[in-house]
């Protein structure tokens, strides 16, 4: 019985953070009210302060679970989370390494990038959540400083920089990929994107 209820409570609050994001989405974080999410949910507002303290806490963990999950980011004492996957890939330095991890976390683009439209728009108007995507972002630029330490790559002044720059590149191709006439293929733009990885980063 007890797992029966626990099983609920994970759908329930599933539903909360599903309903919350796709009201995020159409109708804009600002219009969207708790209320709304709830009724999306199929659920209470009570029930909704139940799983979270606000609608502020729901995007938290829009960003803390969905992203990081989607993206394989773990908790890190360090930075706040961390992909040993991209320290690895980055410590690696290879054409092929880095092609690979760009193809894997292109695929996960349809997930991720409606999550960070959806929070960029709530920095905007919710004080609790400026610069959370920035925030996740730095942990992101943490990560390729950290595997350019580890494989003793260029000097430590440029290691952050050229995480930043690298980052800045793929968060602009992710968020636009789709929507805009670059006159490229899906192929085409993983080659370039990871040509231009490999100059940066080796």
């Amino acid at each position: 019985m007890a797992n029966l209820r626990q099983a609920q409570k994970q759908m329930t609050r599933r539903l909360l953070l599903e309903s919350g994001l796709e009201l995020f989405t159409t109708k804009g974080y600002a219009a969207t009210k708790v209320d709304d999410i709830a009724t999306a949910a199929g659920t209470t507002r009570v029930t909704f302060y139940a799983y979270f303290p606000s609608r502020s806490d729901l995007m938290k963990a829009l960003i803390d679970e969905r992203l990081n999950e989607a993206l394989q980011r773990v908790r890190s004492p360090e930075h706040g989370s961390t992909a040993q996957d991209l320290v690895a890939t980055v410590a690696a330095g290879t054409p092929e390494a880095i092609g690979g991890w760009l193809r894997r976390t292109a695929d996960s683009w349809p997930e991720i990038r409606p999550i960070i439209r959806v929070g960029r728009d709530a920095a905007a108007v919710d004080p609790e959540l400026r610069d959370l995507v920035e925030r996740w972002l730095e942990e992101a630029i943490s990560d390729i400083e950290d595997g350019l330490t580890a494989a003793g790559r260029l000097a430590p002044h440029q290691r952050r920089f050229r995480g930043v720059l690298a980052m800045a590149e793929l968060d602009y191709v992710a968020q636009h990929w789709g929507d805009a006439d670059w006159k490229v293929t899906r192929e085409q733009m993983l080659e370039e994107l990871s040509a231009s990885w490999v100059r940066l980063l080796t």
